[in-house]
């Protein structure tokens, strides 16, 4: 555990769900675990005990769960699923699934997990924000989102233009198709402020900006308890890049204002982040967050001031480990959302060399 990780509460202590089975971590919620063939190595998934209005019979509710997130699509995630459906639901089945965001691990197997469940006298819907529904779904329909040329392309004009670089980006194909293959037809909106009642009890939406689109954490006020997405996390800082769809982002500024609307909440909340495990101390993650991209930005600052840096220079400033192809691409992405922030603000200017390199420099 990190001097950071030390000034919060984990109250389940070292505590994990594995394999097929769950921990209960508020009544009504199971904490679910599954692995990631990424060096980000697993996600965490809410089941949540549930009851809705039947369609079919006026006045009679049916009872089942709610899953929150899905994890990628693979085999062995369909597999952990299936001994959960059969040894942890008491023979009761899911009645919707709830995604934060259009990310793969998120969103991964919401198409089979709504098909599964889905039958003659009940639809297993999909619940997402209309922007992560649409961006999942143009996503899973073509073979070089996050790849190809356009994104080779786009990392090239912030410095990371070496062939051998370029050709891998540009080569790379299927990622989150691969991951996601396929987004179900129809899903109910989520919208920020909206209220969804689950299990019950009321769960407000709260919107986030900056890693996803339009990412939707809940908060239950009776219980508590915060279901953080991957806007607040634990042990590591949340992703915040600035891809080629949106090449002007300010995807940090975003980001920061989003978290700070986690702030009135009750710092005893809860909190159920995607990775890493449930902790209390809201306010006190959320002031290590603005900590970190504070002394980050102060960084980058530096080293726009004793010359012009692209997003590429700013890596080894940023990152001090080794990254492969994957982790750079985040990583870059990263580099220029801090660089972003600083210029939207006027603080570093931003201009084109003859090589078709932006460099930021001192205002």
């Amino acid at each position: 555990m990190n001097l950071l990780e030390q000034q919060l509460d984990y109250p389940l202590g070292d505590s994990l769900p594995t394999g097929g089975s769950v921990v209960e971590v508020a009544p009504g919620i199971k904490w679910v675990r599954m692995a990631l063939p990424f060096v980000l190595d697993h996600i965490n998934l809410w089941l949540m005990r549930d009851e809705m209005q039947d369609p079919q019979r006026p006045g009679h509710m049916l009872q089942g769960w709610t899953i929150v997130d899905c994890c990628v699509s693979r085999d062995e995630s369909k597999a952990q699923w299936e001994s959960i459906f059969a040894n942890e639901m008491e023979g009761l089945p899911v009645l919707r699934v709830i995604v934060t965001h259009m990310h793969p691990d998120h969103i991964g197997l919401a198409g089979w997990l709504c098909e599964r469940w889905t039958t003659a006298d009940h639809v297993c819907r999909l619940w997402i924000s209309a922007t992560d529904y649409n961006v999942a779904k143009l996503s899973s329909q073509t073979t070089i989102e996050f790849g190809g040329e356009s994104a080779a392309r786009f990392f090239a004009s912030h410095g990371l233009n070496d062939a051998d670089t370029f050709e891998a980006i540009k080569t790379r194909k299927g990622y989150y198709a691969n991951l996601v293959p396929s987004i179900p037809a129809n899903f109910r909106r989520l919208m920020d402020g909206l209220e969804i009642r689950i299990g019950g009890r009321n769960w407000r939406c709260i919107s986030g900006y900056g890693h996803a689109p339009e990412h939707m954490a809940l908060y239950c006020e009776d219980l508590k308890v915060l279901i953080s997405g991957d806007m607040v996390l634990p042990r590591i800082s949340t992703n915040v890049s600035v891809y080629e769809q949106e090449p002007e982002a300010d995807s940090l500024r975003l980001f920061l204002d989003s978290i700070a609307r986690f702030l009135p909440l009750d710092d005893s909340t809860l909190t159920l982040p995607s990775h890493g495990r449930p902790f209390k101390g809201l306010h006190t993650r959320i002031a290590q967050l603005q900590d970190h991209h504070r002394d980050r930005l102060a960084e980058v600052m530096q080293a726009c001031t004793e010359k012009p840096c692209s997003g590429a220079d700013i890596l080894p400033i940023m990152f001090k480990r080794k990254l492969d192809l994957h982790q750079t691409t985040f990583a870059m992405g990263e580099a220029i959302a801090h660089l972003h922030l600083l210029w939207h603000e006027g603080r570093l200017r931003r201009e084109r060399g003859p090589d078709g390199v932006y460099r930021f420099s001192r205002a």
